[in-house]
């Protein structure tokens, strides 16, 4: 039986890969670094803002400082109107949320409630989990511990849905399933889009 779906943000609920890119290159441009790699765009989907910094500092503590200090400074809401739902996000998940207690983890930090407001998921979720909560983020399994542990779900009735490898990595840590979305993972149980999502629940449902 399943309980809890839980939700990564960025690649399942919207596509955020032009957002991420504006975003990052806006803090870059301000401390005179280059804009994002082509693997850099990539991990930008995925990895927290504070990964993302460290990794392109390579070490350089004054320049780690300077991106963090400008991410700081910066209205990241700036950059919502470049996220990409798949589709009506409200009436989805409201309809999901009929059948399903619904959580949110992903590795997003300041933006999550305004993100959540934005997105018109407002009362949505039974529980929400991300950096914001000063834990390890994904691949560790933190964030998805702690959505579960606020949504009061076991992880052997709960499924997590993400589009990444260090999603699928989260899930296998954490005593999950896992649900695949999109073509940047690989995995037994994979969709193109959340639109697919209502029907491979009832199939896992029924097969368990």
């Amino acid at each position: 039986m399943i309980d809890l779906v839980m939700f990564d943000a960025d690649g399942v609920l919207f596509d955020s890969i032009e957002s991420n890119i504006a975003y990052y290159n806006a803090i870059f441009t301000k401390v005179g670094e280059p804009p994002l790699s082509v693997e850099e765009e990539v991990r930008s989907i995925s990895y927290a803002a504070e990964e993302m910094f460290v990794a392109r500092a390579r070490g350089d503590r004054a320049k780690l400082e300077a991106m963090r200090s400008v991410a700081r400074a910066m209205d990241g809401t700036r950059f919502f109107d470049m996220l990409r739902p798949p589709l009506e996000l409200r009436p989805f998940m409201l309809d999901l949320r009929g059948r399903y207690r619904l959580g949110l983890a992903t590795n997003r930090s300041a933006t999550v409630p305004a993100l959540v407001k934005y997105l018109d998921l407002d009362g949505v979720f039974h529980a929400i989990a991300s950096v914001l909560d000063r834990v390890a983020p994904k691949p560790a399994p933190d964030i998805l511990h702690l959505c579960m542990k606020r949504a009061g779900a076991t992880p052997e009735h709960t499924v997590y849905v993400g589009d990444s490898p260090i999603d699928r990595q989260a899930a296998l840590a954490a005593g999950t399933r896992f649900i695949a979305i999109g073509d940047r993972v690989d995995h037994d149980h994979k969709l193109a889009s959340i639109a697919e999502l209502p029907a491979k629940l009832e199939r896992l449902s029924a097969s368990s």
